[in-house]
C-alpha cells in the first residue's frame, strides 16, 4: 500500500514538473474560485428558499375566509403575484376551445369553453382543497370550485356528475367530475375558469389547451399589464385557427336567437296585416310619397281610404295603407 502511494506521489510530481507554468497558475487559482462559486450557489439557494417562504405567506393572506356559499367572492387583488404552475394537470385531454374568455353576447364570458363528450373525465388542474360542489340550473349547472396553494381558484362547470365533496383534499390530475351539459348550456363542454381573489383571469394566460401544457413553470400576474397580456394570450391560444373550432354551442344559440326573432317578426307582420296599418299625414306629404314610404301604391291607398288621387291631404289626417 505504501509503495503504491509513493508511486502516485512521484507521478503527480513528475506531471507538475512537465506542466507549463500557465497551467500550474490556473490550478493554483482554481481553488479559491471553486470556494467562491459554492458560496454563491449557497446564497442563491437561500434566496430561493426565502422567496418561496415569502410567496407562501403572501398567498395565505389573499383570502380572508373559507366558505361554501360564493363561487367567486372578490377580495383585494395584489399588484403582482408569482403563480406557481409546476404542479399541474390539464383538466381535460381535449385540445378544442369552442369559446374564448372575454366579451360575448353583451356580457363577460369569464372562462374558456373546452369541447368534450358527456361522461369524459375532468381532473383537478392543481392540488388543493374543494371549496364548493353545487348545482346551479341557470348558470354553471353541476360545478366544482377548488382553491389551490398557488393562490388560484379553479372552477369546472356544466358537469354531468361531480366526483368529489366539499372540503376534500385533491391532487393535481385527480378525477373530480364527468363532462356534461347541465345548467345554461346547449351542448356538452367544460367551462373552465381560473380566478385570483375572486377575479376571473384568462386561463389562456396559463394554459395552452392546443398543446396540452402550461405556458411555463410560473406566471407573473401584474395588475397594471394584465388586460393587454390577456388579449395577446387569446390571440395566441384561443379560438384562432390554431387547433380550435368554431364555437358550435354558441353558433347554435345564435341560430336559435335568429329563428326566434324571425318568428316574432312574422307574428308581428300578420298581426299588423290583420289589424291594418295607418299613416299620419305630415305637412307637405303627397299620396305618392306616402305610397313609396310604405311600399304600396297610390291606387291601393285610395281604395282603402275611399278617396281619389285628387283628394287634398290635410296635416294630421290618418290614412290606412295596409
Amino acid at each position: 500500500m505504501l509503495k503504491n502511494l509513493k508511486k502516485i506521489a512521484l507521478v503527480a510530481l513528475s506531471l507538475t514538473a512537465v506542466m507549463p507554468a500557465a497551467a500550474q497558475d490556473l490550478l493554483a487559482n482554481q481553488a479559491p474560485i471553486d470556494r467562491k462559486m459554492r458560496a454563491i450557489d449557497s446564497i442563491q439557494l437561500n434566496q430561493m428558499l426565502e422567496s418561496e417562504v415569502v410567496q407562501q405567506s403572501s398567498v395565505a393572506q389573499l383570502y380572508d375566509d373559507w366558505n361554501n356559499m360564493y363561487s367567486s367572492h372578490q377580495t383585494t387583488l395584489p399588484d403582482s403575484l408569482l403563480i406557481d404552475l409546476r404542479d399541474f394537470a390539464m383538466p381535460t385531454p381535449s385540445r378544442i376551445i369552442t369559446s374564448n374568455f372575454g366579451a360575448r353576447w353583451g356580457r363577460q364570458h369569464k372562462g374558456l369553453d373546452i369541447k368534450l363528450n358527456t361522461g369524459d373525465t375532468i381532473v383537478a388542474a392543481f392540488s388543493g382543497k374543494v371549496r364548493i360542489v353545487r348545482f346551479e340550473p341557470k348558470g354553471y349547472g353541476k360545478y366544482v370550485v377548488i382553491r389551490h396553494p398557488n393562490g388560484l381558484e379553479t372552477i369546472y362547470g356544466h358537469m354531468s356528475k361531480q366526483l368529489v365533496s366539499e372540503n376534500q383534499e385533491v391532487r393535481a390530475g385527480e378525477p373530480i367530475g364527468l363532462g356534461g351539459s347541465t345548467g345554461r348550456s346547449t351542448g356538452s363542454h367544460l367551462h373552465f375558469e381560473t380566478r385570483l381573489c375572486g377575479t376571473a383571469l384568462n386561463p389562456a394566460l396559463m394554459f395552452d389547451f392546443h398543446n396540452q401544457d402550461v405556458v411555463g413553470d410560473y406566471y407573473m400576474f401584474r395588475k397594471a399589464t394584465y388586460n393587454k397580456e390577456s388579449i395577446v394570450a387569446t390571440r395566441l391560444r384561443g379560438v384562432s385557427g390554431q387547433g380550435g373550432e368554431d364555437p358550435t354551442d354558441y353558433a347554435q344559440l345564435a341560430k336559435q336567437k335568429s329563428q326566434k326573432q324571425s318568428k316574432q317578426t312574422a307574428r308581428s307582420s300578420r298581426k299588423q296585416s290583420q289589424q291594418g296599418a295607418y299613416h299620419k299625414v305630415q305637412r307637405g306629404e303627397t299620396l305618392s310619397a306616402i305610397a313609396r314610404r310604405h311600399g304600396t301604391t297610390v291606387d291601393a291607398i285610395c281604395k282603402l281610404n275611399r278617396i281619389t288621387k285628387k283628394t287634398v291631404l290635410k296635416p294630421g289626417q290618418i290614412l290606412k295603407y295596409n
